[in-house]
């Protein structure tokens, strides 16, 4: 039987007791040597010493044992599953490492003939989801960016992890991985770890991302943690920037990036958007493509990659208004969020109804609260698990300064909780740095039915002032001044009346000057106004394409018993809508005639847009099937010399195996149906006559 927490602490207890009483007897024994008495008391001692490290290992053996049972197997469990799943993954040639035959390249990957179409199912049934439900503007940008770019968006100077080296082969890892798997396989490996030493470890894994390069480097010599591969100590961790470089031209003076995500191409595309969307907010532009970060050390296949694809919405809203209009649609919709409340307190996970959470302040705006749960449908509609989702919200510290609020979905998998998708309030930050760098207009305009007497903000920096000043930097900082919120400009105004001085900080690159009071004008007048100027703030769904997918082939895979029960097929439940083949179509054996059929079956299948395979190779129809279970392939149509007489075909159902004879003419549009959504199986079951399975399936 299982042992609870309870129980297991306890054995621990008692394990330290009689290891520090073994340690006792221990000392005993050098004493006793040490002092030169008779041999019979030194005997004595060094049997009863025997005896107590008897005790202590069976003591270990029980609490291991019981520890084991506990965890259900899970550990072990989950590395077989993962096993199966990569091999049939690869047997059948969804992905495999990129350039194999030249020795592979760590984070890079092919997609087969069943991944390229599980990849472009997923992509569609996303543009469905949100381009096209949402009326969303969809463009495509270049992946090689200029640096000013980036510069603007804060990449090149902060887009890093830390990194720590193999002091002597110089191999590079993750400082954070490394501390990550230290704490995990101690909780799932140890059982000897006393309840608090579990606990201090659990506190690491929900602050890790909080850590800095001294934090980090200060853990990994606390537990001694040493390079996965050698044993070798390892560097302090140090910042390592995640884009690949390039240069543009053939002289080399424009330096360049692969881009590291697909929104800075929307961003600075927004006047031209704002114009084609008629100048009204709010509206969302999307775009799918490329990205590529040189990850420190790749691994976890498709979840940790040097170049993926990325589908990502910038969403643009009134600061002032990020209320939604469909919101009312999914407010009682309920899912497992995990608040900074529950992590910090290291509670669990709560289901909780979006429309409360929205109300409640814990989501920060209905329009991030609409995002997070059409993610939701999103991914579920995927064949993943609901119960083995959650959203999880960003500890302060995890927050960009600029953040108003922020959360992942994440996904269980056998390699614990995966983030595949960020939503973030990013508020105006994105359009006011590129706008600050550009000197372009990123500005939306709300015209007032009728003109209003308001009080304004004027800042007015006096150049003349700030050139001496602050040279090179002056127009700098007279458009920061400029761009300065009301807020920000009227604490800068009490901060120069009280002291003559007030700090200033570029949001873009960091640096921090001192202006004095001389060097700038802030006041509030009386004007009348048409309408209202304003930066737009920014709602950003993200979406790890490869990441979705992979968690999407773990949730879906699983084994069944063959017929004569002597091996274990692999199956892939995919929802019909992303399987990458929705039906095959067997003659029953080789023959002329069932042959012409299963050809005119597949034809009007094609026809019909169902993507289908025909197979007339003769094989014994079970091996048929459990070859397209494995692909999942969710329909199989069989023809067979009943065909003739009744010009009707048996349709199999891949999950329950459940057989229906179907007309020759409604097949293909009944097939059609059933993989867009418009048609449930259980109604195909109640329409046509049920047949038993084959005694080979």
């Amino acid at each position: 039987m299982a042992a609870s927490e309870e129980e297991l602490e306890l054995l621990r207890r008692q394990l330290l007791g009689m290891k520090e009483e073994t340690e006792k007897q221990g000392e005993l024994v050098r004493a006793l040597k040490g002092n030169k008495v008779s041999k019979k008391e030194i005997d004595e001692a060094v049997e009863v010493l025997m005896r107590l490290k008897l005790e202590v290992q069976a003591k270990e053996k029980e609490l291991v044992a019981k520890a084991v049972g506990s965890d259900g197997g899970k550990s072990s469990s989950k590395e077989t599953f993962r096993q199966l799943l990569n091999d049939t993954l690869s047997n059948r040639l969804f992905f495999i490492p990129a350039f194999k035959i030249y020795g592979g390249v760590a984070g890079l990957y092919d997609y087969g003939p069943p991944g390229c179409a599980v990849k472009a199912n997923v992509l569609a049934l996303w543009r469905q989801h949100y381009v096209l439900e949402e009326g969303m503007l969809e463009i495509d940008c270049p992946c090689v960016t200029p640096e000013v770019v980036l510069k603007a968006s804060g990449h090149v100077d902060k887009f890093t992890d830390f990194m720590v080296k193999d002091e002597k082969t110089g191999m590079c890892y993750r400082a954070d991985h490394l501390l990550k798997d230290y704490c995990n396989d101690s909780l799932e490996k140890d059982p000897l770890l006393t309840a608090e030493k579990r606990q201090e470890l659990k506190g690491v894994l929900s602050t890790l991302d909080e850590l800095n390069a001294q934090q980090l480097g200060a853990k990994i010599k606390e537990y001694k943690i040493t390079a996965p591969d050698s044993k070798n100590p390892v560097s302090d961790p140090y910042p390592f920037n995640l884009m690949f470089s390039t240069s543009i031209g053939p002289a080399g003076n424009a330096p360049g990036y692969l881009r590291p995500e697909t929104a800075q191409g929307i961003f600075v595309n927004f006047s031209k958007l704002y114009y084609y969307n008629g100048n009204k907010l709010p509206f969302a532009a999307a775009q799918i493509g490329q990205a590529f970060r040189n990850e420190i050390a790749p691994r976890q296949g498709l979840l940790r990659v040097r170049e993926f694809t990325l589908a990502e919405i910038e969403h643009f809203v009134d600061p002032e208004d990020k209320s939604h209009p469909k919101f009312k649609d999914v407010a009682d919709l309920q899912f497992l969020l995990y608040p900074r409340k529950e992590q910090l307190a290291m509670e669990k996970p709560v289901k909780t109804r979006i429309g409360d959470a929205v109300s409640q302040g814990i989501v920060n705006n209905q329009t991030l609260g609409y995002f997070i749960a059409r993610t939701y449908l999103f991914i579920t509609s995927l064949g993943i698990d609901k119960e083995r989702l959650r959203f999880r919200q960003h500890l302060p510290n995890e927050m960009a300064h600029y953040a108003s609020d922020c959360w992942d979905a994440e996904v269980e998998c056998s390699y614990g909780w995966i983030e595949v998708t960020g939503l973030a309030d990013r508020s105006a930050y994105d359009l006011k740095a590129h706008s600050e760098k550009s000197n372009v207009d990123l500005t939306a305009f709300e015209k007032y039915s009728e003109p209003k007497e308001v009080e304004t903000l004027r800042i007015t920096p006096h150049l003349k002032l700030l050139g001496p000043a602050f040279k090179k930097d002056a127009d700098t900082v007279g458009k920061a001044l400029l761009a300065m919120s009301e807020e920000e400009a009227l604490g800068m105004k009490a901060k120069l009346d009280a002291d003559g001085q007030a700090p200033l900080e570029i949001c873009t690159t960091g640096k921090k000057f001192t202006i004095k009071k001389e060097q700038v004008s802030i006041s509030k007048e009386m004007i009348t106004e048409t309408g209202r100027r304003f930066t737009p703030g920014v709602i950003e769904p993200s979406f790890g394409i490869g990441r979705i997918i992979y968690c999407m082939y773990e949730h879906c895979f699983y084994t069944r018993p063959s017929k004569s029960g002597d091996e274990q097929l692999s199956v892939f439940k995919f929802p019909p809508v992303v399987a990458p083949i929705k039906c095959t179509v067997f003659p029953l054996m080789q023959n002329e005639k069932l042959n012409d059929v299963a050809k005119e079956i597949s034809i009007a299948l094609t026809r019909a847009g169902v993507a289908n395979k025909i197979d007339i190779t003769g094989t014994s129809i079970g091996k048929r099937y459990a070859r397209t279970d494995e692909l999942g392939v969710p329909f199989a149509i069989t023809v067979d010399f009943e065909t003739e007489v009744s010009i009707d075909a048996t349709l199999r159902e891949r999950d329950s195996r459940a057989q229906v004879r179907v007309p020759l003419a409604k097949i293909a549009s009944v097939v059609r149906d059933i993989s867009d959504g418009h048609l449930a199986w259980e109604t195909v079951l109640s329409t046509y006559p049920n047949v038993a399975p084959s005694h080979d399936d």
